[in-house]
């Protein structure tokens, strides 16, 4: 009979295998050599693999298991479970992703892959291979995709295809994947920068021509059209769409009740403007101080240093008052750091090993595309208290099983990210009424979520209804809202965990506070929230009932 910690200790290898980037990144180096195998016999092998992971967690009886062994074992059926039901949709197939895929996003990883030894080094010209494998594989996805009538959305295939066009049009010399983190004594970096560059021009261009030859000639006749961008116009896909929102929810709320919630919460948030809007743009009326937002030159950065200076100030504030609200706080720091590419704001965990600490990154290649307004309310959710307390505080746990500590929920990540922006309200951290204007602007976002993901993905919303009821709703212009809408499309579900993610979080406060009346302690249900790592939302209620019935009596 399996031992629980034996078992979270091969699935940690498991997940390692799977994603070696986010293992390399990590500062796991077992799998330094390697790149994420998309190929259907690899996709079919890591989905079996797992479905085996969650019958031995599952056959592992509760008896004798302590608090945190039962935390591991139903993380891991969870986790087991979900990767097998969501390596079954095959969506490689119909994947295109300009977002977030590897043409995107490669050269913004590679850069920040610690280099610590020469055997590491070696391994990154076998990791370049790999990315050869990965374009020739995912190639061939596409191709069984277009057979199956399984085909991206149009706007994606052609976004695809002008990021390939770019990347082979650029120097080989200059080539993205030559940027390499820098590189320990005893190693040659201009030789090893040879081989990669020799991997680049062999094996590297020719698969990333391959791919974009599929997708000129196989994919774009019979690519999705703008009126049927979403899931439930592929084959399966309205199935696909209810796994997606299981797992990106965590929950059993159905798409047309997310739609709701969603409907519900942009209705709440009107009020919410008009009673802020005379102290920062003089009126109550919400269109009017959705316009402002949007077009108010004054009221938009125009330097990127100046963004990133803002948030960096905004993390100062945020630092000297984490103590008043959390009982632990996470050894490693935070940093802010700018990007001219990926999302326009995103965090990187800290190295396992602590060779380098916490970072978000903030997109300054459209500095007046950022409202002054935005600076703090991302700044709380990307950094402290929000995704660099979470992340950062279970990497340091020391009493659970290391997935665990690297595990990703996204309902409890970004609905503690979500959750974190209105917390900062409440520790007082907004600098000015503009910056709490800031914080409905993000939760609008959040909110409309809700409505075009679903909308999109399970009702039938076409590419444009989606656009115009974002722009309508929010602050944001055409080009974000299109940029918004785009992501929700290559990412169906994704989108629906914050919000979702965030009301949870509330109501387990609540409960507690309710249940404890004057006993309630704000810096005890914090570290309960975080001190044993990410879990789905169902569990993580129940975790913290317990935690907080222990800690008072």
């Amino acid at each position: 009979m399996d031992s629980i910690s034996g078992l979270a200790d091969e699935y940690q290898q498991f997940r390692y295998r799977q994603n070696p980037m986010w293992a390399h990144m990590t500062g796991e180096y077992s799998v330094a050599g390697t790149y994420t195998d998309v190929s259907a016999a690899g996709e079919e092998a890591a989905v079996a693999e797992a479905r085996e992971f969650a019958a031995r967690a599952e056959a592992i009886a509760d008896d004798g298991l302590d608090e945190q062994e039962r935390l591991s074992r139903s993380m891991l059926v969870w986790d087991a479970t979900s990767t097998a039901e969501l390596g079954a949709l095959r969506s490689a197939e119909y994947g295109a992703n300009p977002i977030f895929g590897a043409q995107a996003s490669l050269g913004m990883f590679l850069p920040k892959l610690s280099i610590p030894t020469p055997e590491v080094a070696d391994a990154m010209v076998d990791k370049l291979r790999g990315v050869a494998s990965y374009f020739t594989d995912l190639a061939d996805r596409h191709r069984d995709g277009v057979a199956a009538g399984r085909t991206p959305a149009a706007f994606a295939a052609a976004d695809t295809i002008q990021q390939l066009d770019e990347w082979l049009t650029s120097p080989v010399g200059e080539d993205r994947l030559l940027r390499i983190a820098a590189t320990p004594d005893g190693v040659d970096r201009d030789a090893l920068v040879a081989q990669l560059q020799k991997v680049v021009e062999d094996e590297v261009r020719p698969a990333l021509a391959t791919y974009r030859a599929v997708l000129f000639d196989d994919v774009m006749p019979s690519a999705r059209a703008d009126e049927k961008v979403g899931l439930l116009h592929v084959p399966g896909g309205e199935e696909a769409y209810a796994t997606l929102t299981r797992y990106y929810t965590t929950t059993d709320l159905t798409p047309q009740e997310i739609h709701e919630i969603g409907l519900e919460q942009v209705a709440e948030l009107e009020r919410q403007y008009a009673e802020l809007g005379p102290a920062v743009v003089g009126t109550d009326d919400v269109p009017a101080i959705l316009a402002a937002l949007r077009d108010d030159p004054a009221l938009h950065h125009t330097d990127a240093d100046d963004i990133v200076e803002a948030s960096k100030a905004a993390m100062v504030k945020a630092r000297g008052v984490m103590g008043d609200w959390f009982g632990r706080l996470p050894q490693s720091d935070c940093e802010v750091e700018p990007t001219t590419s990926g999302a326009i704001a995103y965090y990187f965990r800290p190295a396992m090993d602590g060779s380098r600490g916490g970072v978000f990154f903030m997109n300054v290649s459209d500095p007046e595309g950022w409202g002054r307004y935005e600076i703090e309310s991302t700044s709380y959710h990307e950094g402290i208290p929000g995704h660099h307390l979470q992340i950062a505080i279970a990497q340091e746990l020391d009493d659970i099983p290391d997935f665990r500590k690297t595990a990703f929920v996204t309902a409890y990540s970004e609905g503690w990210g979500l959750y974190s922006e209105r917390l900062a309200d409440e520790m007082g951290l907004y600098g000015s009424a503009l910056d709490r204007m800031g914080m409905l602007a993000a939760d609008s976002m959040r909110a409309c979520r809700l409505v075009v993901d679903t909308g999109l993905h399970a009702l039938g919303w076409t590419r444009q209804q989606a656009i115009e009821y974002l722009l309508a709703n929010s602050e944001k212009s055409v080009g974000h809202a299109t940029a918004e809408i785009d992501r929700y499309a290559v990412t169906p579900g994704q989108a629906l965990s914050y919000m979702i993610g965030r009301l949870e979080i509330l109501r387990i406060r609540e409960a507690a506070q309710q249940r404890q009346g004057d006993r309630f302690d704000i810096k005890a249900f914090h570290d309960a929230v975080l001190e044993s790592g990410a879990l789905p939302l169902s569990v993580l209620s129940d975790h913290v009932a317990r935690r907080l019935a222990k800690l008072t009596g």
